[in-house]
Protein backbone atom coordinates (compact mmCIF):
# COMPACT_ATOMS: atom_id res chain seq x y z
CA UNK A 1 0.00 0.00 0.00
CA UNK A 2 2.69 2.27 0.85
CA UNK A 3 4.61 1.35 -2.20
CA UNK A 4 1.70 2.11 -4.23
CA UNK A 5 1.26 5.89 -2.97
CA UNK A 6 4.74 6.57 -3.28
CA UNK A 7 4.98 9.59 -5.93
CA UNK A 8 7.71 8.36 -8.21
CA UNK A 9 10.89 10.32 -7.68
CA UNK A 10 11.60 13.32 -10.02
CA UNK A 11 14.30 13.83 -12.67
CA UNK A 12 16.76 16.75 -10.89
CA UNK A 13 16.28 18.18 -14.53
CA UNK A 14 13.08 18.24 -16.10
CA UNK A 15 13.05 17.52 -19.99
CA UNK A 16 11.89 21.32 -20.86
CA UNK A 17 14.68 22.12 -18.74
CA UNK A 18 17.49 20.29 -19.50
CA UNK A 19 20.53 22.40 -21.30
CA UNK A 20 21.49 21.57 -24.68
CA UNK A 21 25.34 20.92 -25.84
CA UNK A 22 24.93 24.65 -27.14
CA UNK A 23 23.26 26.22 -23.58
CA UNK A 24 26.31 28.86 -22.18
CA UNK A 25 24.74 29.28 -18.55
CA UNK A 26 27.36 32.17 -17.26
CA UNK A 27 26.46 36.00 -18.66
CA UNK A 28 29.94 36.90 -19.36
CA UNK A 29 30.87 33.90 -21.34
CA UNK A 30 27.63 33.93 -23.44
CA UNK A 31 28.88 37.72 -24.18
CA UNK A 32 31.90 36.88 -24.92
CA UNK A 33 30.32 34.39 -27.50
CA UNK A 34 27.96 36.99 -28.88
CA UNK A 35 30.94 39.37 -29.60
CA UNK A 36 32.93 36.40 -31.62
CA UNK A 37 29.76 35.68 -33.59
CA UNK A 38 29.78 39.28 -34.29
CA UNK A 39 33.18 39.62 -35.37
CA UNK A 40 33.03 36.33 -37.70
CA UNK A 41 29.87 37.96 -39.14
CA UNK A 42 31.32 40.74 -40.05
CA UNK A 43 34.92 38.71 -41.38
CA UNK A 44 32.09 36.66 -43.41
CA UNK A 45 30.68 39.52 -44.85
CA UNK A 46 34.36 41.43 -45.55
CA UNK A 47 34.98 38.30 -47.63
CA UNK A 48 31.61 37.79 -49.38
CA UNK A 49 32.68 41.60 -50.90
CA UNK A 50 35.76 40.31 -51.69
CA UNK A 51 34.53 38.13 -53.71
CA UNK A 52 31.44 39.54 -55.20
CA UNK A 53 33.44 43.20 -55.59
CA UNK A 54 32.95 42.92 -59.47
CA UNK A 55 28.78 42.16 -59.56
CA UNK A 56 28.51 44.80 -56.36
CA UNK A 57 30.31 47.47 -58.66
CA UNK A 58 28.08 46.75 -61.09
CA UNK A 59 25.14 47.40 -59.04
CA UNK A 60 26.49 50.60 -57.87
CA UNK A 61 27.60 51.94 -61.40
CA UNK A 62 23.75 51.32 -62.07
CA UNK A 63 22.76 52.88 -59.13
CA UNK A 64 24.99 56.29 -60.47
CA UNK A 65 23.16 56.01 -63.51
CA UNK A 66 19.91 55.42 -61.90
CA UNK A 67 20.76 58.76 -59.92
CA UNK A 68 21.16 60.70 -63.31
CA UNK A 69 18.20 59.29 -64.67
CA UNK A 70 16.39 60.51 -61.56
CA UNK A 71 17.79 63.96 -61.77
CA UNK A 72 16.88 64.63 -64.86
CA UNK A 73 13.31 63.27 -63.76
CA UNK A 74 13.01 65.95 -61.21
CA UNK A 75 14.00 68.49 -63.53
CA UNK A 76 11.10 68.04 -65.97
CA UNK A 77 8.38 67.35 -62.58
CA UNK A 78 8.58 71.39 -62.63
CA UNK A 79 7.83 71.62 -65.89
CA UNK A 80 6.02 68.82 -66.90
CA UNK A 81 3.45 67.36 -63.98
CA UNK A 82 3.16 63.75 -65.15
CA UNK A 83 4.02 60.32 -64.28
CA UNK A 84 7.12 59.37 -62.67
CA UNK A 85 7.81 56.56 -65.59
CA UNK A 86 6.87 59.05 -68.22
CA UNK A 87 9.82 61.73 -67.05
CA UNK A 88 12.36 59.20 -66.89
CA UNK A 89 11.05 57.67 -70.27
CA UNK A 90 11.77 61.37 -71.67
CA UNK A 91 15.33 62.03 -70.31
CA UNK A 92 16.16 58.25 -71.87
CA UNK A 93 14.85 59.40 -75.56
CA UNK A 94 16.89 62.57 -75.17
CA UNK A 95 19.80 60.67 -73.99
CA UNK A 96 19.94 58.60 -77.09
CA UNK A 97 18.36 61.41 -79.36
CA UNK A 98 21.48 63.44 -78.68
CA UNK A 99 23.69 60.51 -79.37
CA UNK A 100 22.50 59.65 -82.24
CA UNK A 101 22.46 63.42 -83.72
CA UNK A 102 25.92 63.56 -82.63
CA UNK A 103 27.72 60.50 -84.03
CA UNK A 104 25.44 61.15 -87.09
CA UNK A 105 26.83 64.47 -87.70
CA UNK A 106 30.59 64.01 -86.40
CA UNK A 107 30.71 60.32 -85.85
CA UNK A 108 33.15 60.18 -89.20
CA UNK A 109 35.23 63.46 -88.57
CA UNK A 110 35.62 62.18 -84.71
CA UNK A 111 36.69 58.58 -86.35
CA UNK A 112 38.89 60.37 -88.87
CA UNK A 113 40.57 62.19 -86.33
CA UNK A 114 41.15 59.02 -83.80
CA UNK A 115 42.68 57.47 -86.59
CA UNK A 116 45.28 60.33 -86.70
CA UNK A 117 45.56 60.60 -82.98
CA UNK A 118 48.10 58.23 -82.71
CA UNK A 119 50.29 58.92 -85.58
CA UNK A 120 50.27 62.42 -84.98
CA UNK A 121 51.79 62.02 -81.03
CA UNK A 122 54.20 59.32 -82.15
CA UNK A 123 55.57 62.24 -84.13
CA UNK A 124 55.46 64.61 -81.65
CA UNK A 125 57.29 62.48 -79.21
CA UNK A 126 60.13 61.34 -81.56
CA UNK A 127 60.61 65.05 -82.25
CA UNK A 128 61.14 65.79 -78.60
CA UNK A 129 63.22 62.73 -77.99
CA UNK A 130 65.57 63.80 -80.68
CA UNK A 131 65.85 67.38 -79.84
CA UNK A 132 66.77 66.27 -75.99
CA UNK A 133 69.21 64.08 -77.55
CA UNK A 134 70.64 66.52 -79.76
CA UNK A 135 70.98 68.72 -76.25
CA UNK A 136 72.81 66.08 -74.78
CA UNK A 137 70.07 65.72 -72.42
CA UNK A 138 69.83 61.80 -73.39
CA UNK A 139 72.21 59.43 -74.52
CA UNK A 140 70.34 56.30 -75.36
CA UNK A 141 70.38 54.77 -79.39
CA UNK A 142 67.86 55.29 -81.92
CA UNK A 143 66.54 51.79 -81.27
CA UNK A 144 65.96 52.59 -77.46
CA UNK A 145 64.37 55.70 -78.86
CA UNK A 146 61.87 53.88 -80.90
CA UNK A 147 61.14 51.33 -78.26
CA UNK A 148 61.04 53.84 -75.41
CA UNK A 149 58.19 55.82 -77.67
CA UNK A 150 55.84 52.99 -78.74
CA UNK A 151 55.28 52.08 -74.92
CA UNK A 152 54.51 55.40 -74.29
CA UNK A 153 51.82 55.61 -77.24
CA UNK A 154 50.90 52.60 -76.43
CA UNK A 155 49.82 53.89 -72.77
CA UNK A 156 48.83 57.14 -74.40
CA UNK A 157 46.43 55.09 -76.58
CA UNK A 158 45.25 52.65 -73.57
CA UNK A 159 43.63 56.12 -71.94
CA UNK A 160 42.59 57.39 -75.29
CA UNK A 161 40.56 54.23 -75.87
CA UNK A 162 38.76 54.71 -72.74
CA UNK A 163 35.56 55.05 -74.75
CA UNK A 164 35.98 52.18 -76.90
CA UNK A 165 37.21 49.88 -74.08
CA UNK A 166 33.83 50.74 -72.05
CA UNK A 167 31.93 49.45 -75.88
CA UNK A 168 33.89 46.50 -75.98
CA UNK A 169 32.51 45.30 -72.32
CA UNK A 170 28.92 45.81 -73.99
CA UNK A 171 27.35 43.19 -71.08
CA UNK A 172 28.65 45.51 -68.39
CA UNK A 173 27.85 48.72 -69.60
CA UNK A 174 24.32 47.07 -70.90
CA UNK A 175 23.67 45.49 -66.90
CA UNK A 176 24.31 49.20 -65.68
CA UNK A 177 21.82 50.73 -68.09
CA UNK A 178 19.25 48.02 -67.24
CA UNK A 179 19.57 48.53 -62.83
CA UNK A 180 20.33 52.37 -63.34
CA UNK A 181 16.30 52.78 -65.50
CA UNK A 182 14.93 49.81 -63.11
CA UNK A 183 16.23 51.89 -60.35
CA UNK A 184 15.26 55.65 -61.29
CA UNK A 185 11.86 54.38 -62.50
CA UNK A 186 10.50 53.06 -58.82
CA UNK A 187 13.42 53.39 -56.23
CA UNK A 188 10.95 52.77 -53.19
CA UNK A 189 11.07 48.81 -53.38
CA UNK A 190 14.48 48.78 -52.96
CA UNK A 191 15.03 51.19 -50.61
CA UNK A 192 11.83 49.76 -48.31
CA UNK A 193 13.93 46.25 -48.90
CA UNK A 194 17.27 47.39 -47.33
CA UNK A 195 15.33 49.17 -44.49
CA UNK A 196 13.55 46.11 -43.77
CA UNK A 197 17.05 44.24 -43.05
CA UNK A 198 17.28 46.28 -40.11
CA UNK A 199 16.52 46.48 -36.78
CA UNK A 200 13.32 48.89 -36.34
CA UNK A 201 15.04 51.36 -34.52
CA UNK A 202 17.42 51.65 -37.41
CA UNK A 203 14.84 52.39 -39.93
CA UNK A 204 14.56 55.85 -39.66
CA UNK A 205 18.17 56.74 -39.17
CA UNK A 206 18.46 54.71 -42.55
CA UNK A 207 16.02 56.26 -44.78
CA UNK A 208 17.00 59.21 -43.35
CA UNK A 209 20.74 58.77 -44.91
CA UNK A 210 19.29 56.83 -48.07
CA UNK A 211 17.71 60.33 -48.96
CA UNK A 212 20.63 62.27 -47.76
CA UNK A 213 22.78 59.84 -50.64
CA UNK A 214 20.60 60.71 -53.26
CA UNK A 215 20.49 64.16 -52.61
CA UNK A 216 24.59 63.71 -52.73
CA UNK A 217 24.85 61.73 -55.55
CA UNK A 218 21.93 63.82 -57.70
CA UNK A 219 23.82 67.15 -56.75
CA UNK A 220 27.40 65.43 -57.89
CA UNK A 221 26.21 64.15 -61.01
CA UNK A 222 24.88 67.76 -62.12
CA UNK A 223 28.24 69.45 -61.59
CA UNK A 224 30.36 66.61 -63.12
CA UNK A 225 27.98 66.54 -66.21
CA UNK A 226 27.99 71.11 -66.29
CA UNK A 227 31.71 70.81 -65.89
CA UNK A 228 32.03 68.46 -69.30
CA UNK A 229 29.91 70.25 -70.85
CA UNK A 230 31.58 73.69 -70.67
CA UNK A 231 35.16 72.28 -70.77
CA UNK A 232 34.34 69.74 -73.97
CA UNK A 233 32.89 72.84 -75.79
CA UNK A 234 35.36 75.39 -74.66
CA UNK A 235 38.35 73.72 -75.49
CA UNK A 236 36.83 72.12 -78.71
CA UNK A 237 35.74 76.06 -80.15
CA UNK A 238 38.83 77.50 -79.18
CA UNK A 239 40.72 74.88 -80.97
CA UNK A 240 38.58 75.04 -83.98
CA UNK A 241 39.05 78.85 -83.69
CA UNK A 242 42.77 78.70 -84.51
CA UNK A 243 42.63 75.40 -87.05
CA UNK A 244 44.37 73.22 -84.52
CA UNK A 245 44.22 69.73 -85.72
CA UNK A 246 41.98 67.20 -84.12
CA UNK A 247 39.99 70.03 -82.07
CA UNK A 248 36.45 68.13 -81.93
CA UNK A 249 38.44 65.23 -80.70
CA UNK A 250 40.51 67.00 -78.65
CA UNK A 251 37.37 68.82 -76.79
CA UNK A 252 35.39 65.72 -76.46
CA UNK A 253 38.60 63.78 -74.83
CA UNK A 254 38.76 67.16 -72.40
CA UNK A 255 35.01 67.16 -71.99
CA UNK A 256 34.85 63.18 -71.25
CA UNK A 257 37.73 63.19 -69.42
CA UNK A 258 36.61 65.94 -66.70
CA UNK A 259 34.04 63.62 -65.23
CA UNK A 260 37.77 62.32 -63.59
CA UNK A 261 38.67 65.22 -61.23
CA UNK A 262 42.69 65.34 -60.62
CA UNK A 263 43.75 63.14 -63.50
CA UNK A 264 40.92 63.71 -66.15
CA UNK A 265 42.25 67.50 -66.86
CA UNK A 266 46.50 66.85 -66.90
CA UNK A 267 46.10 63.80 -69.30
CA UNK A 268 43.83 65.79 -71.99
CA UNK A 269 46.00 68.99 -71.41
CA UNK A 270 49.16 66.50 -72.55
CA UNK A 271 47.25 65.46 -75.61
CA UNK A 272 46.32 68.89 -76.59
CA UNK A 273 49.59 70.42 -76.29
CA UNK A 274 51.28 67.62 -78.43
CA UNK A 275 48.71 67.60 -80.98
CA UNK A 276 49.39 72.09 -81.09
CA UNK A 277 52.95 71.68 -81.45
CA UNK A 278 52.59 69.60 -84.58
CA UNK A 279 51.16 72.49 -86.71
CA UNK A 280 54.06 74.54 -85.30
CA UNK A 281 55.75 76.78 -81.91
CA UNK A 282 52.86 79.30 -81.95
CA UNK A 283 50.21 76.86 -82.70
CA UNK A 284 51.63 75.02 -78.96
CA UNK A 285 52.09 78.16 -76.82
CA UNK A 286 48.16 78.72 -78.42
CA UNK A 287 47.35 75.31 -76.76
CA UNK A 288 49.50 75.72 -73.70
CA UNK A 289 47.42 79.12 -73.60
CA UNK A 290 43.87 77.36 -74.22
CA UNK A 291 44.70 75.03 -71.26
CA UNK A 292 45.81 77.37 -68.66
CA UNK A 293 43.43 79.62 -69.49
CA UNK A 294 40.21 77.24 -69.39
CA UNK A 295 41.49 75.14 -66.32
CA UNK A 296 42.05 78.66 -64.31
CA UNK A 297 38.43 79.36 -65.16
CA UNK A 298 37.01 75.95 -64.30
CA UNK A 299 39.26 75.75 -61.52
CA UNK A 300 38.72 78.46 -59.60
CA UNK A 301 35.37 80.05 -61.02
CA UNK A 302 33.28 76.68 -61.98
CA UNK A 303 34.32 74.23 -59.57
CA UNK A 304 34.01 76.37 -56.50
CA UNK A 305 30.60 77.52 -57.18
CA UNK A 306 29.99 73.67 -58.11
CA UNK A 307 31.24 72.24 -54.79
CA UNK A 308 29.32 74.49 -53.16
CA UNK A 309 26.05 72.98 -54.15
CA UNK A 310 27.64 69.48 -54.29
CA UNK A 311 29.54 67.08 -51.83
CA UNK A 312 32.97 69.68 -51.37
CA UNK A 313 35.28 66.19 -51.45
CA UNK A 314 39.31 67.20 -50.24
CA UNK A 315 40.91 66.76 -53.84
CA UNK A 316 43.65 64.22 -52.03
CA UNK A 317 40.88 61.79 -50.56
CA UNK A 318 39.35 62.41 -54.05
CA UNK A 319 42.79 60.90 -55.92
CA UNK A 320 43.66 58.32 -52.79
CA UNK A 321 40.46 56.61 -53.75
CA UNK A 322 40.63 56.67 -57.24
CA UNK A 323 44.16 55.34 -57.40
CA UNK A 324 42.82 52.44 -55.17
CA UNK A 325 39.78 52.53 -56.94
CA UNK A 326 41.49 52.52 -60.39
CA UNK A 327 43.83 50.15 -59.34
CA UNK A 328 40.97 47.44 -57.93
CA UNK A 329 38.52 47.94 -60.52
CA UNK A 330 40.20 49.55 -63.95
CA UNK A 331 38.41 52.21 -65.46
CA UNK A 332 34.93 51.74 -64.27
CA UNK A 333 36.46 51.76 -60.35
CA UNK A 334 38.10 55.19 -61.71
CA UNK A 335 34.66 56.86 -63.17
CA UNK A 336 32.79 55.17 -59.50
CA UNK A 337 35.38 56.36 -57.13
CA UNK A 338 34.49 59.93 -56.69
CA UNK A 339 30.43 59.21 -56.53
CA UNK A 340 31.42 56.32 -53.76
CA UNK A 341 33.69 59.07 -51.79
CA UNK A 342 30.61 61.17 -51.58
CA UNK A 343 28.90 58.47 -50.48
CA UNK A 344 30.99 57.42 -47.78
CA UNK A 345 31.42 60.74 -46.62
CA UNK A 346 27.22 61.39 -46.09
CA UNK A 347 27.63 57.78 -44.36
CA UNK A 348 30.06 58.95 -41.71
CA UNK A 349 28.32 62.41 -41.45
CA UNK A 350 25.24 61.07 -40.38
CA UNK A 351 27.05 58.21 -38.34
CA UNK A 352 28.54 61.57 -36.56
CA UNK A 353 25.27 63.21 -35.99
CA UNK A 354 23.83 60.34 -34.82
CA UNK A 355 26.34 60.00 -31.63
CA UNK A 356 26.05 63.41 -31.20
CA UNK A 357 22.16 63.13 -30.56
CA UNK A 358 22.50 60.08 -28.76
CA UNK A 359 25.18 61.58 -26.48
CA UNK A 360 22.99 65.17 -26.15
CA UNK A 361 20.23 63.05 -24.92
CA UNK A 362 22.32 61.46 -22.43
CA UNK A 363 23.63 64.07 -21.34
CA UNK A 364 19.88 65.63 -20.69
CA UNK A 365 18.86 62.16 -18.80
CA UNK A 366 21.82 62.94 -16.57
CA UNK A 367 20.93 67.00 -16.06
CA UNK A 368 17.51 65.52 -15.30
CA UNK A 369 18.75 62.96 -12.84
CA UNK A 370 20.94 65.67 -10.70
CA UNK A 371 18.26 68.11 -11.15
CA UNK A 372 15.80 65.64 -8.88
CA UNK A 373 18.58 64.78 -6.50
CA UNK A 374 18.81 68.34 -6.03
CA UNK A 375 15.41 68.88 -5.43
CA UNK A 376 15.12 66.00 -3.00
CA UNK A 377 18.63 66.83 -1.01
CA UNK A 378 16.58 70.37 -0.60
Amino acid sequence: MAARNAKPAKSPLPHRKRAGPTDIHDPLVRQEAKKALIWFGVAGMIALVVVLSDPLMVVFGGMVFGALLDGGARLLRKVLPIGRVWRVAIVLLAAVGFSLWFLTYAGSQIALQAAALPETLLAQAMKALHWAERHRLITINTRMIQNLTEQAIAGVGQLTGVVGGLIGGATTIFLILVLGIYFAIDPQPYQRGLAWMLPRESRPFFDDMFTAMGHTMRRLLFGRIVGMVIEGVTIGLALSAYDVPLATLLGLIAGGLAFLPNIGAPISGLLMVLVGFSGGTNMGLYCIGVYVVVQGIDGNIIVPMVAKKTADLAPALVLAMQLVMGALFGIIGLALADPMLAMLKVLLEKLAERGGLADDAHAGDAEAVDSELSSVEA
